[in-house]
């Protein structure tokens, strides 16, 4: 697996899990696929993204996107 599928897995739980935490347990859990979005945003003007440095850490073969 690349970083980028790594990061776009990842980036997809988070926004899962926040949608369905803010169903079945709080509203203010919909804050945490906010949260994954605006990151998703800014990482794709910036280039900058610590979910991608920390799968480059933890061995992940470099992708197109995150190198």
């Amino acid at each position: 697996m690349t970083v980028d599928k790594a990061v776009l897995a990842f980036a997809g739980f988070v926004v899962l899990a926040g949608l369905a935490l803010g169903y079945f347990i709080s509203p203010w859990w919909y804050l945490l696929s906010a949260f994954a979005g605006a990151n998703m945003l800014q990482a794709a003007f910036t280039g900058f993204c610590p979910a991608a440095m920390i799968f480059k850490a933890l061995g992940l073969k470099p992708g197109i996107a995150f190198k």
